[in-house]
């Protein structure tokens, strides 16, 4: 995928973008529901980053069988290091949602929403039937729409919240940048044919859609002391 194909893939993300970054306003809107909307993003967070390590570990070993594949060749290595990066991730939320007021079962025990699962289950699809290279598009995304450096400033102070409940917001700041360059990076080191493409942008359009609509039903939660179905 040359320099010019990945400006291209930023392009199409950039149109779609605003959707996301709307409904992530929505979520942090300053009102008397934020702190028990924060729980919940917790919440769905880890139900997201728990699935992170063995979705690229399976695309790992999915491009690890298919050793003629010049693309698979180069994204296996990529994608055992970065699992090794990400590993521990869901342990912060958890440490955060416990700060925080909630309890871990909360976390664990609790059914994926459908827009979780759609979210994470396409990837497994695409990169079963499909190719692994799908995974980058879904990377792209998580990791090229980082938190703001001072949203968990924000949050704590109109939250009331203990600042040691906003420990992944900030340091997914800090992080994200660095591993969107070098995401990029390796795609324009990727020999990706038309269909390969295709598919990366595909799955990258597919999970800012999702990611808006769980970000929406966050939104959507009811203040703390109102009864709510889920």
């Amino acid at each position: 995928m040359s320099a010019s194909a990945v400006a291209s893939l930023r392009l199409e993300l950039s149109l779609v973008q605003p959707v996301l970054w709307a409904a992530s306003a929505r979520m942090w809107h300053s009102d008397p529901g934020l702190p028990g909307r924060y729980r919940r993003y917790l919440r769905a967070m880890h139900q997201v980053i728990r699935a992170s390590v063995p979705l690229m570990e399976r695309a790992a070993a999915r491009c690890e069988a298919l050793p003629r594949d010049p693309v698979a060749r180069s994204l296996a290595p990529y994608l055992r290091a970065h699992a090794e990066e990400e590993r521990g991730h869901d342990e912060w939320l958890l440490a955060d949602a416990a700060v925080a007021g909630a309890q871990p079962d909360e976390l664990t025990g609790s059914v994926p929403p459908p827009q979780v699962a759609a979210l994470v289950g396409a990837q497994y699809y695409w990169l079963e039937h499909s190719h692994p290279v799908a995974l980058l598009g879904y990377i792209a995304v998580l990791e090229g729409n980082a938190p703001a450096p001072g949203l968990a400033g924000r949050l704590a102070r109109e939250t009331g919240l203990p600042d040691g409940a906003f420990e992944t917001v900030r340091l997914h700041a800090d992080l994200d940048d660095g591993h969107s360059a070098d995401l990029d990076r390796l795609l324009e080191r990727l020999p990706l044919d038309a269909a390969q493409r295709s598919l990366v942008a595909v799955s990258a359009l597919h999970t800012v859609a999702s990611l808006a609509e769980l970000f929406d039903r966050i939104a959507a939660a009811p203040t703390e002391g109102e009864s709510t179905d889920d």
